[in-house]
C-alpha cells in the first residue's frame, strides 16, 4: 500500500503576505505531537515534497501546516494558490522525535522556535500530558517582524486556560515588539534577558530545552546552552536539550 494519500484541502489561513496555514482532511495513521509528515503535488510526472510539523493536536480530524510562501521555493508556491476542495497528496505516516515522550520531566520546559517552527510546539501545547509534566511551560517564538506572530487566537486561548503555567515571549528582530523582546533568541540568552522576563532561572536539575528553527539557529542556541552546563538530551544518556532541525 502506497504511504501517500489524498488529502482535500478544507481550509487556507494567511497570517501576513508570506505566511500562511494550511488545513487538511485526509486518512493518515495516528501520529504524535511535535511529529512531521510530507506534502506533495505531482507535475509533469515528477513529485515535488517537502516535510511540515503538524500544528494541530493528533486526536483532531483536521491536519494543519504552518508555511512560508518562498517566492523561489519549488512547493510553497504552489501550496500557496490552492483553495478549499483542491487535492493534494500527503504521507499517511508521520515521522520525528521531537516528542514529549522523548523529554525529560522537570520543573521547567523551555520551548525555543524561529517563524514556522513554532507548528510542532502548538501541537505539543494542546495536548494535556505536557501541563501535567511540567510546572512552568515557556513558549518562545523568534521572528523578524511583530506581523509574523502568527497564531495569535490559539496562544490566547493556551494563556487562559493555563494561566498560571505558561508564558509567551515573542522576540522581535527586525522592530521594536509590540511585546516581549528585541533581538534574537541567542542574544536574549545569553544576556538572560529571556530568564529575566519571566523570573525563572533554568539550570540543568530544573529546566529542559527543546529548539526548533534553521539549523544555524539550532547550533548556536544549542551552544549557548552547553556553555551553561546544558547537555543534549540523548535515549541513553538522558540531557536537556532536545533539537529538531526545521530544513
Amino acid at each position: 500500500m502506497s504511504n501517500w494519500v489524498d488529502a482535500t484541502v478544507k481550509k487556507v489561513t494567511w497570517w501576513n503576505e508570506t505566511l500562511f496555514s494550511l488545513t487538511v482532511n485526509a486518512d493518515v495513521e495516528p501520529f504524535k505531537a511535535g511529529q512531521f509528515t510530507k506534502l506533495s503535488i505531482i507535475e509533469d510526472d515528477k513529485r515535488i515534497a517537502r516535510a511540515y510539523s503538524y500544528v494541530n493536536s493528533p486526536d483532531s480530524s483536521a491536519l494543519e501546516f504552518y508555511l512560508i510562501n518562498v517566492a523561489d521555493g519549488l512547493l510553497s508556491p504552489r501550496l500557496a494558490k490552492l483553495q478549499p476542495g483542491d487535492n493534494i497528496l500527503i504521507e499517511r505516516r508521520a515521522t520525528g522525535f521531537f516528542t514529549l515522550d522523548e523529554i525529560p520531566q522537570s520543573e521547567q520546559l523551555w520551548m525555543l522556535g524561529t517563524g514556522t517552527a513554532i507548528g510542532p510546539f502548538l501541537s505539543i501545547l494542546q495536548q494535556p500530558e505536557v501541563w501535567q509534566k511540567y510546572q512552568h511551560i515557556n513558549l518562545v517564538h523568534g521572528v523578524r517582524f511583530n506581523s509574523d506572530l502568527s497564531y495569535q487566537p490559539l496562544i490566547n486561548e493556551l494563556l487562559k486556560a493555563y494561566s498560571a503555567q505558561l508564558n509567551y515571549i515573542p522576540v522581535v528582530s527586525r522592530e521594536e515588539p509590540l511585546e516581549g523582546l528585541h533581538g534574537r533568541i541567542t542574544d536574549a540568552i545569553q544576556s538572560s534577558r529571556l530568564f529575566d522576563k519571566v523570573k525563572l532561572d533554568p539550570a540543568p536539575n530544573n529546566a529542559q530545552f527543546m529548539i526548533c528553527g534553521n539549523p544555524q539557529m539550532v547550533k548556536d542556541t544549542t551552544e549557548l546552552l552547553i556553555e551553561k552546563s546544558f547537555k543534549r538530551n540523548r535515549r541513553r544518556e538522558p540531557g536537556h536539550i532536545t533539537v529538531e532541525q526545521y530544513w
